[in-house]
């Protein structure tokens, strides 16, 4: 009886072994992958936020409406403080890769002003709609803008939260490993928490002051 041996392809070993060297992915890209999944779950619940803001937009119950209400001026001033906040975390993120602790601090501490200047202009914007006798118990519409917003707002503000705690971590500690995951999924937290301000910014503001 004869056998048959089979003759492996030496390209296909040498791949084999290249894939079995490098071993599984780094601690900060498992990390990092991980925190994309729990974003994805937090994009999953502003959808619901915004679906439905947007069956509620027309539910003013004789009150006032969007149009009546937004100051777009007001509105635009947080956008670009918000944007701006994401690029210098971006600059945060490459002083960081770079292991240069002062432009570092820097680069969040304007992330820091910037975060804080979008929660007061957004605390006022609260205040006065409360002040004119639209609370978030006025009507359905004015329930859905305030859950949607706000949520977004208690997000930025848990951010900045985090955003000291990263830097009083890297002044004591430097940039080790696990300080360095940490960074990595605050910056994708906080760059979500753009996208999503982008939407309430076009769904919310500009669209409900057309309504």
């Amino acid at each position: 009886m004869s056998i048959a041996v089979a003759h492996e392809d030496p390209t296909h070993l040498g791949v084999l072994a290249k894939v079995v060297d490098e071993g599984p992915a780094s601690k900060r890209i498992v990390t990092g992958y991980g925190f994309w999944i729990f974003l994805l779950s937090d994009i999953v619940m502003f959808s619901c936020f915004f679906a439905v803001y947007a069956v509620l937009l027309g539910q003013t119950a004789s009150g006032p409406t969007g149009a009546q209400l937004f100051n777009l001026k007001s509105v635009a001033i947080e956008t670009a403080c918000l944007l701006l906040s994401s690029f210098t975390c971006g600059m945060a993120s490459i002083a960081a890769e770079e292991r240069n602790r002062f432009w570092f601090q820097v680069a969040m501490g304007v992330t820091c002003i910037f975060g804080l200047a979008f929660l007061w202009i957004e605390f006022h914007e609260f205040a006065d709609l409360v002040a004119r006798g639209a609370g978030p118990s006025r009507s359905a519409f004015l329930s859905a803008f305030f859950t949607l917003v706000g949520c977004h707002g208690g997000h930025v503000s848990a951010g900045i939260l985090w955003l000291l705690t990263m830097m009083a971590q890297v002044l004591a500690k430097g940039f080790r490993a696990d300080i360095l995951r940490r960074l990595l999924c605050f910056a994708l937290f906080w760059h979500a928490l753009d996208i999503i301000w982008v939407a309430v910014f076009s769904v919310v503001y500009l669209l409900g002051s057309a309504a």
